[in-house]
Formats: C-alpha cells, sequence, structure tokens
C-alpha cells in the first residue's frame, strides 16, 4: 500500500511538472508573437493607432472579465474538490465552462463583424490600406485565432475533467487532473491579459 502511494505520488510529481514545461513553451511561443507585435506596433504606431480604432474595446472588456471569472470559479473547483464538495467541483466547472462559451460567441460575433467588413487578411479592403494596417491586421487574427485555438482545447480539457469527477475518478486524494486543468486555463486567461491592451488599448 505505501509502496502504491509512494507510485502515486510520483506520478503527481511528474504530471504537475510536464505541465508546467508545457506551459513555459506555450509562454514562448506567444512572447515570441508579443516581440513580433512590439517592434511592428513601434515601427508603425500611426497605422496600428488606426487599425485598432476597428476594434470593439467594450467586446475585449467584457472577454477579459469573463475569463477573469473563469479562473476564479476553475480554481474555487480545485478547492471544493478537496473538501470533498464533488458536487460544488461540478457547478463550479459548469461555470467555468459556459464563461468559455461566453468568450467564444463574443470572438465569433467580433470577427464575424470584422470579416462582414472586410477587414480580414488578404481581403479587396485590407490590401488597399497601408502597410502597417495590413500588418495590424494579420497579427490580430493571428493572436486571437491562436489564443481562441486554445480555449477550445480548455474546453475540452475541463469537460473530460467534468466527466472524471462526476464518475469518481478525481477525489479528494487524487485531483492532479484537476489542477493541470487549472494551471492551463489560467495561461490562457493570462495570455488574454496581454492581448487585450495590446490590440485594444493602443494610445
Amino acid at each position: 500500500m505505501e509502496h502504491t502511494a509512494n507510485h502515486e505520488h510520483r506520478d503527481d510529481k511528474g504530471s504537475k511538472m510536464g505541465m508546467w514545461i508545457f506551459i513555459f513553451t506555450e509562454l514562448l511561443l506567444f512572447g515570441g508573437l508579443f516581440l513580433v507585435y512590439a517592434v511592428s506596433r513601434a515601427k508603425f504606431f500611426e497605422d496600428f493607432h488606426i487599425a485598432a480604432h476597428q476594434l470593439n474595446v467594450f467586446v475585449g472588456a467584457v472577454n477579459t472579465i469573463v475569463l477573469l471569472v473563469s479562473s476564479m470559479t476553475i480554481a474555487m473547483s480545485i478547492t471544493a474538490i478537496q473538501k470533498n464538495q464533488k458536487r460544488v467541483a461540478l457547478m463550479l466547472l459548469g461555470i467555468t465552462l459556459t464563461l468559455a462559451f461566453v468568450f467564444m460567441v463574443n470572438k465569433y460575433f467580433e470577427w464575424g463583424g470584422k470579416i462582414h467588413h472586410q477587414l480580414y487578411p488578404g481581403s479587396d479592403i485590407v490590401l488597399t490600406l497601408k502597410h502597417g494596417q495590413v500588418l495590424f491586421f494579420g497579427l490580430y487574427f493571428f493572436m486571437t485565432g491562436l489564443h481562441a485555438f486554445h480555449i477550445i482545447v480548455g474546453m475540452a480539457l475541463i469537460g473530460y475533467v467534468f466527466f472524471q469527477i462526476k464518475n469518481d475518478k478525481i477525489k479528494p486524494d487524487n485531483f492532479q487532473l484537476l489542477e493541470n486543468a487549472g494551471l492551463y486555463w489560467h495561461l490562457v486567461d493570462l495570455i488574454w491579459i496581454f492581448l487585450f491592451p495590446l490590440l485594444y488599448l493602443i494610445t
């Protein structure tokens, strides 16, 4: 029994270390994108400023609040499972998933509006704009698109964890998978906290 407990403890540590390594590589990826953005913005500041006015600051702010609250609810679900409050943990994960869905719906309509007005890379209108503005819209769609992909992956992971808890596969003495899902979701939140001011609040 003691050998099994030690083995599970080592697996938990390895799982957590693996998640931290993954998060580090993701931060390097987005860090590189942020660096490209910073250099491009410095070079074409006026163009970036003009293009950024086409973004809806209110929608961006709402999505920021949505993700911040979702980070709180998933953190609370970890506390709930530690206290053996299965039902509360499931409810909090359900709220997290709902908020993630709200974020994606907002992003769908935001992107839809840009596409409707032909403000997307390669469109006839964008090709008539200055180089800096073309670059801004390219970075906007690529970075927010990559972030949206991470949201979808996070939703799938949280959904999987939800059913693991529901089927008693995750318990107060074995909640590493939920904790890793929480770490991933905090990463998604952190990335958006940087994206929002960089893209929407250019002054």
